[in-house]
């Protein structure tokens, strides 16, 4: 019971930054954890990064370990990805999802899904 919005999507230069940001809706956002993950066209949907719900806690996939941030502000329903030194091999459209359980890097374990946000990363 809880929509996903991503925004701050679009077309960067290899080395640059970009930082996404999802919207939920309803009160009881800031009950689930939320994560963010990317699919590549051809390729399987992979994790990014997760966080648990008060944001004291975060988890990140070993392709963006020390150049990704996640954070999330439950009093404005948001949370967000920093994504930093990106090459060609981020591009994918990024996905914002929410779940039950933190620490979780599988799909199956999130309920509610965002659309996604196109990120292309140019050479």
């Amino acid at each position: 019971q809880v929509q996903l919005v991503e925004s701050g999507g679009g077309l960067v230069q290899a080395g640059g930054s970009l930082r996404l940001s999802c919207a939920g809706s309803g009160r009881t956002f800031r009950t689930y954890v939320l994560g963010w993950f990317r699919q590549a066209p051809g390729k399987e949907r992979e994790f990014v990064a997760t966080i648990n719900w008060s944001g004291g806690s975060t988890y990140y996939a070993d392709s963006v370990l020390g150049r990704c941030s996640i954070s999330r502000d439950n009093a404005k329903n948001t949370v967000s990805l920093q994504l930093n030194s990106l090459t060609p091999e981020d591009t994918a459209v990024y996905y914002c999802a929410a779940g039950q359980w933190y620490g979780s890097n599988r799909q199956q374990d999130y309920a509610y899904w965002g659309q996604g946000t196109q990120v292309t990363v140019s050479s």
